[in-house]
């Protein structure tokens, strides 16, 4: 008992370090976010005039059939709300970071970093957090609850917990495949435009895997598992899997995504030549 217990003290001190180290980095988010009020509310109007387009979009299309594939519009409307609140979770906590990885390596600012008494890869994922994501989140699930509303389902509380554990497989996958590019900027001088041609990615998740047939299913799917980021919590809410398997493949494919960033990760810090050498 006592030898398990000091055991777990190391893993326990190390994760109330890593929240105190987050919790200061949230607060100096918050600060630098609330400096700039005026670019903070431009941006939450561009992503909602964004959002807008996108269901615009999709009514438009809906005025000429009435499926695609076996999804109804307010099913779509539902799969474009949870794509969008699985992206702004994503870009509030991880997108600015990603695209900024180039920059630290090209001015060596990450070499300073590599000498923190901290995982420098905790620290350049999570080192500043976008707070207008939240609030466009939540303005996904305004919209996503409407959908229900007019499909006429009420989902139960088990398919509301089984959404959001979804969601966070999701926001991983994204994480895990942005910052497997980010890994380029070792070989590269600028890599933000390969980060961000990711970012496009996120128009296919948004889209429903119905539409996918032959090699672009199996390729969105498997080699970049976009496809699955909110197709799978979306139908999880309104009934639409009929076996556990899509769930399991989106978990795998979270577990696989992560192992491969990190071998990568590892590989380019042991090629990295330090700025200042």
């Amino acid at each position: 008992m006592n030898m398990n217990g000091s055991a777990d003290k190391p893993l326990v001190s190390g994760l109330r370090r890593y929240f105190r180290i987050y919790a200061t980095l949230w607060r100096n988010s918050v600060v630098r976010e609330m400096g700039f009020k005026s670019n903070f509310l431009l941006w939450i109007l561009v992503e909602v005039l964004w959002f807008g387009l996108q269901l615009t979009f999709i009514t438009v299309i809906y005025q000429h059939t009435d499926r695609i594939g076996n999804w109804t519009k307010w099913e779509v409307v539902l799969l474009i709300g949870a794509a969008h609140f699985i992206q702004q979770i994503f870009q509030a906590f991880f997108l600015t970071n990603m695209t900024q990885v180039s920059e630290l390596i090209r001015t060596g600012k990450l070499d300073f970093m590599l000498l923190l008494p901290a995982n420098t890869r905790f620290l350049i994922s999570l080192a500043k957090v976008d707070l207008g994501g939240f609030f466009n989140g939540s303005f996904a699930l305004v919209v996503m609850a409407y959908a229900l509303r007019q499909i006429g389902y009420v989902p139960s509380a088990l398919q509301v917990f089984g959404f959001f554990l979804l969601v966070i497989a999701g926001v991983l996958i994204h994480y895990s495949l942005m910052f497997l590019l980010t890994t380029t900027s070792f070989w590269t001088v600028r890599a933000q435009g390969i980060v961000w041609g990711y970012y496009s990615f996120f128009n296919i998740a948004r889209l429903p895997d119905a539409a996918f047939q032959g090699f672009f299913k199996a390729f969105f799917t498997f080699a970049i598992p976009v496809l699955l980021v909110a197709n799978v919590p979306a139908k999880v809410l309104v009934r639409k899997i009929e076996s556990p398997y899509e769930m399991l493949l989106l978990t795998l494919m979270m577990f696989v995504c992560a192992f491969v960033s990190e071998v990568v990760w590892r590989f380019s810090l042991k090629h990295y030549t330090s700025a200042s050498s």
